[in-house]
């Protein structure tokens, strides 16, 4: 999803972006890695890629989510090392904060406790790789790899499968669902009551292009985010209200929420000069109209 909303952001334009589907390069294969960056020479690297997927899919497979990130982030980073790329933004996730971390969620907080056991091994492997990161930079100056920590995504090209999604895009589908159905009642896994914090995927691509301009005044770690949180259960509102289903909810109490609330810090990011654009509605019905465009059908 990210690295879709990237090459169709406008910024894109004033940059010859070199973007391999997978087809063509597998991110798994360490040797095949190192062969592209080195034939390419990017002037830098954007490190977008991963599996990702919700608390359900963290919770049923933390191995896999473990395994495939830890070794993307590394074939990646590593590969730039060795083509000596003097320049690196690697994504990383508001989910490997501490899970009893104070809010809202500082960059120094990072490694002082535990991670939320529902995503651990996903957030153990972006840990890893930002420190990877963190390394390179620190044994070879010319070196300059930087991790930026967006808050929870949404948008185009979203997973809105009923294993893979986030909170968000499940909630417009499965509110979608409802409406075609006629059905009068959509679930939300818990109390609803769970704060999270959630931005409009062409405003994370604008982000990372205002980081890849301005790379030189960019933080060593900077989190991304709009500034303020909301319950599930406004965001679950907010969808059926620009989807225009008028049906009620009910709580499943029996299923895992994660983390009680995620909200960034954004005080680096002020002082970085840039901020999100798009309100919740207004993103939401962006993303409506590309489901149904796309993933409808």
């Amino acid at each position: 999803m990210v690295g879709r909303n990237l090459q169709a952001h406008v910024r894109a334009g004033s940059h010859d972006v070199m973007a391999p589907p997978r087809s063509e390069l597998d991110l798994l294969d360490e040797d095949e890695v190192s062969a592209w960056v080195a034939g390419a020479c990017p002037e830098i690297v954007i490190h977008a890629a991963g599996k990702v997927g919700g608390i359900r899919a963290n919770m049923e497979d933390p191995l896999n989510f473990m395994d495939v990130n830890m070794r993307i982030g590394r074939n990646v980073l590593m590969a730039a090392w060795r083509a000596n790329v003097p320049r690196l933004i690697n994504l990383a996730s508001s989910c490997f904060y501490p899970a009893r971390a104070q809010n809202p969620l500082r960059e120094d907080q990072i490694l002082t406790g535990p991670c939320e056991s529902t995503n651990e091994g996903y957030a153990l492997a972006k840990i890893l790789v930002m420190r990877m990161g963190y390394y390179i930079s620190r044994q070879n100056p010319a070196l300059s790899y930087k991790t930026l920590i967006p808050c929870n995504l949404y948008g185009p090209w979203d997973d809105f499968s009923a294993n893979g999604s986030h909170m968000l895009p499940a909630a417009i589908a499965k509110i979608h669902g409802a409406l075609m159905a006629g059905d009068e009642e959509v679930e939300i896994w818990g109390d609803g009551t769970a704060r999270r914090e959630f931005m409009y995927a062409e405003d994370v691509a604008d982000g990372i292009w205002a980081a890849v301009e301005q790379f030189d005044r960019l933080p060593e770690v900077m989190n991304l985010g709009v500034g303020a949180d909301r319950t599930i259960n406004e965001y679950y509102a907010a969808a059926a209200r620009v989807i225009g289903w008028t049906g009620s909810f009910v709580h499943n109490l029996e299923c895992p929420v994660g983390m009680k609330s995620k909200l960034l810090d954004i005080t680096r990011q002020s002082v970085f000069g840039w901020s999100p654009q798009y309100t919740l509605e207004e993103g939401i019905a962006k993303t409506y109209a590309h489901y149904l465009e796309h993933d409808t059908a």
